[in-house]
């Protein structure tokens, strides 16, 4: 079994307010399928609310982050899957909830995660 990475960028979700709550409803649908299917690790959002900050090795924090994750934001979903196939189908599931594509990868085989 490997571990997918299922993501969006907050910009990619373009729904019209009146639709978040059946985007969000769909969404939570298809993560209790996951979880029924016994494929959930973890899925949320980033909090736009907390702004990123970079802890150096001495323990010293800093505010800003990597120049290329700037902008990181959205949603995800990490699930463990036989196949990049079941990613392919997860990954299209959760597309389809969220109205907007998702971006697949697979994480490194490390059998001590």
């Amino acid at each position: 079994m490997r571990k997918y990475l299922i993501s969006f960028p907050a910009p990619a979700m373009k729904v019209p307010a009146e639709d978040l709550a059946a985007v969000g409803e769909a969404a939570r649908q298809v993560i209790r399928e996951a979880k029924a299917a016994g494929v959930y690790v973890f899925a949320g959002g980033i909090n736009g609310d907390a702004a990123p900050v970079m802890v150096d090795a001495d323990g010293t924090v800093r505010p800003g982050t990597y120049p290329q994750t700037k902008d990181f934001d959205g949603g995800f979903c990490v699930l463990e899957l036989p196949s990049r196939e079941a990613a392919l189908l997860w990954s299209a599931k959760i597309a389809a909830a969220c109205r907007c594509a998702q971006e697949l990868r697979e994480f490194g085989d490390d059998p001590e995660s």
